[in-house]
């Protein structure tokens, strides 16, 4: 794991929306697993299965119901990671993406400004605030440009966070490496449940993300809720790779079948939802303002990182592919 100093303590108690994703559902676990009892995570109404201690059932359209929830428990501290992030669900309904990517993050902002104390707040963005039509290695001052209407309303949040809560950290992640509550809202997941199903999965070619686990983002996020770091920072992982070489490392690392994957160039993906290019993010304003760099590359062992097209195919016995070996170095950082 990276090097960071002693973290110090959250201001409690914590409240964790959108666990229903994989950002969200491990900064959850791991924010409680640190402080229990301290720690409330939200999620809609009707995703009942996902329940437990400290999971409240709050949809965030519904302000009256989330005030009520910050009066009850009087948060100190925020991390929101809320939003629906199904490109194809943005696509074919622009008024329910706006509704909950946006609207919501206004109810939130609100329920913070109800209470009679200062919050901490720590916002989740992501790459494709980018279309990907250059080279990548985006930088904060890049101009957003997003081709989906997940990825314009994702600009809007961040405007909103931005002129509303100055003192809130905004952090523009990419593919968070971990697991998912349903088992298919992660990279991860879909993708193996496609080759555990012996069935074909095609991924593109040219859209390129910097991939994260969520072990690192949580330590992440973790030293931005305990220090006065205000402002947008890219916090995406230093290796880069296209959505094929993700597939290809699930693929041979999972041991499954290699003749289930297929790619593609992203041109030949139809057009909805239109997939974003080459949207790797620079990371560099994050890493000078730590004075360390806070992500291990995903895959951390170089040994998993395809050299070409065909990497997958070809029968390598120093890689004994498993399920098993794939949850240990792929859904966790092998190095924790």
């Amino acid at each position: 794991m990276p090097q960071y100093p002693p973290l110090t303590e959250v201001e409690l108690p914590l409240l964790v929306t959108g666990i229903a994703g994989v950002a969200g559902l491990n900064a959850f676990k791991y924010y409680r697993a640190k402080y229990p009892g301290q720690v409330i995570g939200i999620r809609r109404d009707e995703y009942w299965p996902l329940s437990g201690e400290g999971i409240e059932g709050c949809d965030i359209l519904n302000k009256a119901k989330l005030q009520t929830l910050f009066k009850q428990y009087q948060f100190r501290s925020v991390l929101s990671g809320l939003g629906t992030c199904r490109l194809k669900s943005c696509e074919l309904d622009p008024e329910m993406a706006q509704r909950i990517n946006v609207e919501g993050i206004q109810n939130l902002l609100d329920a913070i400004d109800s209470l009679p104390h200062p919050v901490r707040l720590v916002h989740l963005s992501i790459d494709l605030v980018f279309s990907g039509a250059g080279t990548g290695e985006y930088s904060e001052e890049d101009t957003t440009d997003p081709v989906t209407v997940y990825g314009k309303t994702m600009v809007q949040a961040e405007g909103i966070v931005a002129e509303r809560f100055g003192d809130a950290t905004i952090l523009r992640i990419s593919l968070p490496m971990g697991i998912s509550f349903s088992g298919h809202a992660g990279a991860i997941d879909w993708i193996q449940s496609r080759f555990k199903k012996n069935k074909l999965a095609t991924l593109y070619y040219d859209e390129i993300r910097t991939p994260q686990y969520t072990d690192c983002l949580n330590k992440l996020t973790h030293w931005m809720l305990t220090h006065d770091q205000p402002g947008l920072f890219h916090a995406g992982g230093p290796r880069s790779l296209s959505l094929y070489q993700i597939a290809q490392i699930i693929n041979r690392v999972g041991g499954y079948n290699p003749d289930n994957l297929q790619g593609c160039p992203r041109i030949d993906a139809g057009p909805i939802p239109p997939r974003a290019g080459n949207v790797s993010l620079n990371s560099q304003k994050l890493i000078d303002t730590l004075g360390f760099t806070p992500f291990d590359p995903w895959p951390l062992n170089e040994q998993y990182v395809p050299t070409d097209r065909n990497w997958h195919q070809r029968v390598d016995t120093t890689i004994k592919g498993s399920p098993e070996l794939l949850k240990a170095v792929l859904y966790k950082n092998p190095s924790e």
